[in-house]
């Protein structure tokens, strides 16, 4: 026959569970501050590497600003040249060609709400311009531009709403078949010529209205 439970074999029982329940709580507290630990490790990291990162990018921004200041100080004085080597020849060269020119406007600019432009030479008659842009080296890619900038050209300067506008381009070097290709566009192509330059279009030449 069994021994009948008695009260403090309850209590004991209770004891142990409380016992075992404490244990259980220290073991999950020691490991959500094991965790807690990993997680605040973790994000000092984290925390470190971003501020790594965010100092390379704020580098990395100087050093572009840096390098482009430098090729502006390396590419402007010779977009400057070919302006300076383009704009006295401009009123001889459209009068040639059958477009009477009476001013010429070197970097002719405009800034109004919602657009601004700059125009190397801006060449204008009574009733027809020309506008002119000139590069060290012609691009495939700089006569893309500029005729977007042509499309744009009657907006920026209203005031030519009337006129016909012809386009120009004119470098000094000019990559392989890029003269060809402003040609198709319709452009009058600008190169040197002995001590000046000349407009290489031939009397074919049909060229493109702004």
């Amino acid at each position: 026959m069994s021994e009948p439970v008695t009260l403090e074999d309850i209590y004991q029982l209770f004891r142990a569970s409380a016992e075992e329940f404490d244990r259980r709580l220290r073991e999950s507290d020691l490991r959500r501050a094991e965790m807690e630990r990993i997680f605040a490790e973790a994000k000092l990291e984290s925390d470190r590497r971003a501020a790594e990162v965010e100092r390379s990018m704020a580098e990395l921004k100087r050093t572009v600003e840096r390098t482009s200041k430098a090729v502006d100080s390396l590419t402007t004085p010779w977009g400057r040249f070919v302006e300076e080597l383009v704009e006295p020849a401009v009123l001889r060269l459209f009068q040639e060609k059958g477009i009477d020119i009476k001013e010429v406007y070197p970097r002719a600019r405009v800034k109004r709400q919602g657009i601004a432009m700059e125009i190397d030479i801006l060449a204008v008659d009574d009733t027809e311009l020309v506008v002119v842009e000139c590069k060290s080296r012609l691009s495939k890619d700089d006569v893309d531009e500029f005729i977007e900038k042509l499309t744009r050209f009657k907006i920026a300067f209203p005031h030519y709403q009337n006129y016909q506008a012809y386009g120009a381009v004119a470098g000094i070097e000019i990559n392989e078949g890029i003269d060809r290709y402003a040609y198709r566009k319709g452009l009058f192509v600008i190169k040197p010529s002995g001590d000046t330059v000349a407009i290489i279009n031939d009397a074919d030449f049909q060229p493109n209205t702004w």
